[in-house]
Formats: structure tokens, sequence, C-alpha cells
């Protein structure tokens, strides 16, 4: 007897190949627009995201500016023995890991909230009104900010300090008091963050379909059980998403945000790792060191990532990948 060919009866492994990559070629060219506006996309993360990988090389040696990555003398692990072994991983620790926790409880479902609010107005000038409002602070900067809770909280003149010393007769120390500070910092993040933040889950929530809920309307269903049994499950895959990528940066305190704030009182409570990269690598030129934590953060960061997707998938969610 011969013995069956390994490849389909239509043609051999090569026509199999070469037919795949025509087919290729033909929706390349018939989505070329599409493919055209990806480019700068994928320009981006090469340039800004991939190439500069290379230099977490940097970690294991001491590197030397003029030396560069090729002729820097390598050290393994020593950077990070001397990060784990400083007394004051600890307490940045402990400081990153308490403002990323706020985050997660305070500010991540705010968005969630406040699209199902906007998504149950049903007059559209209204609607378009509030969104553009809640939209606006995204665009300040953080400077600004800052400036404008210091002017507010400032114990010279501030606003809300004046106030409370005409209630009251006596101000607080908001910027200065280190138990204030955690409490700025979320507050600052959800006043500029949380309207932009609402954009995902409110084009989420358009593609709910109305029959839906018209279906629940004549079964007797109110507003609060449309919200649950419709509103939140067709939601539910982007908002479980969102949540793992946000993990993937849940040591990511944002320098600007925490150096704007900082002060010598409060500087116990709101020291964090970036804070902490800044003073080490730029202001003390600890290139090598400095990059070993920003490695261990992203480390961190990647277990996260790959814990809460396979746990995701474990209960049926689709998941990053």
């Amino acid at each position: 007897m011969k013995a069956e060919s390994a490849w389909p009866a239509g043609g051999s492994g090569a026509d199999a190949r070469l037919k795949s990559r025509s087919a290729w070629l033909r929706d390349v060219i018939r989505d070329k627009w599409l493919y055209l506006m990806l480019l700068p996309g994928v320009a981006y993360f090469i340039i800004f995201k991939y190439v500069p990988m290379y230099g977490v090389v940097m970690a294991f040696q001491d590197f030397k500016p003029h030396l560069g990555y090729a002729d820097s003398p390598w050290v393994g692990l020593k950077h990070f023995r001397r990060f784990f072994a400083e007394p004051q991983f600890w307490t940045l620790f402990r400081n990153t890991v308490i403002l990323a926790l706020y985050n997660m409880i305070f500010f991540f479902p705010l968005p969630i909230v406040l699209a199902l609010m906007m998504n149950e107005v049903r007059r559209e000038r209204f609607k378009r009104f509030v969104q553009t409002l809640v939209y606006i602070p995204h665009f300040v900067s953080w400077v600004v900010v800052v400036g404008i809770f210091y002017m507010l909280l400032t114990t010279e003149n501030g606003v809300l300090n004046e106030l409370l010393f005409y209630l009251f007769g006596e101000k607080v120390a908001f910027l200065l008091e280190p138990e204030w500070f955690r409490t700025m910092i979320i507050t600052q993040s959800i006043w500029k963050e949380v309207g932009w933040g609402t954009i995902i889950f409110l084009a989420a929530l358009a593609g709910v379909d109305l029959q839906l809920y018209e279906a629940a309307r004549i079964d007797g269903a109110g507003r609060w059980r449309q919200l649950w049994h419709i509103t939140l499950p067709a939601i539910r895959s982007t908002i479980i998403i969102l949540l793992i990528l946000r993990l993937g940066n849940f040591l990511d305190s944002g320098f600007e945000h925490i150096f704007l704030m900082l002060t010598p009182t409060n500087r116990e409570v709101g020291e964090v790792f970036d804070t902490y990269v800044y003073v080490k690598g730029l202001a003390q030129a600890q290139y090598s060191y400095s990059a070993a934590v920003g490695l261990f953060k992203s480390l961190v960061g990647l277990v996260l990532v790959l814990g809460a997707n396979r746990l995701a998938k474990k209960f049926g969610e689709e998941g990053v990948y």
C-alpha cells in the first residue's frame, strides 16, 4: 500500500502557504487605509516602548555613560540586592501600594458610575454639556491642578482655609500635614481624570441592544433592574479588561503629580518608587540602580497582569489575550 500524503489532497504545503500569503496580501490591499491609519500607533510603540527596552541591561551593569552598554561592567543582581536591603524599601513599598489601593478602590469605580449615570440622561443637549464639563480637567496639566489646590488649601489666604477660619476659628494645614496627603492625591486624580475615564464605558454602553430594555420594561423591570440585569452585564467584559490593564500600572503612582505635592513634612507618606527613581537616577546619577528599581516595578505589574488575566479566564471571561 502507498503511504498517504501528509498534505491535503488540494495541493502541497508550499501551495497552501502561497495561497495563504496571497489571501493576506489581498486583505492588506483591500483595507490599505485602515492599515495606514494603524502605522502611527505601531511606530509610536516601536520607537518609544520596544526600542528603549534594550536599556533594561543597565540594571545588571555598573553603567558608565562614556562606556555605553557594550563596555560597562556587568554586576548581575547587585543593584537588586542593594534595593531590597535598603531600609527605605519597605516605606516606599507601603506608600506606593497604599496609593495604588486607594486608586483601585476609590478612583477606578467612579468612571463606571458616572458613565452609568450619564447613560440614563435622556436630554441629549444636557448630556453633552455634562460630558464636556467632566472632560475638560483631563486637559489641564498637573502643575495647574496642584496650583489650584494650593490656592484653595494654603493657610495663607487659601479660600477653603479662610472659610474654615470664619466658621470654626481655626485653619488646617492640608498641604503640610501627612494625614491629608493621600486624600488630596486621590481627590485631585478623581477631579482631573474621572470624566475622561468614562469615554470607553460610554462607548461600550452605546452598543447595548435597546430592544433588551424594551423587553425588560414589558416584563415590568424598573430602572434599577434594567441596570443590574442588562447594562452591567453588557459592559462587564470592558470593566474586567480595563481592570487587568490597570493592574499592569499598579505601582505607577504618577511621578509628576506626587512630586509636585511632596513637602519635607509629608515625604514620609508621600515618597513612592517613582519619586525615588527620580532622586537616585537623575539627581544623583545612579543610572543602573534606578533602572533596577524601574525593572522591579515592571516585573510586579507583569505578574499582576498575567495572574489577573488567568483568573478572569478561569471565571469564563475573555481577558486581555
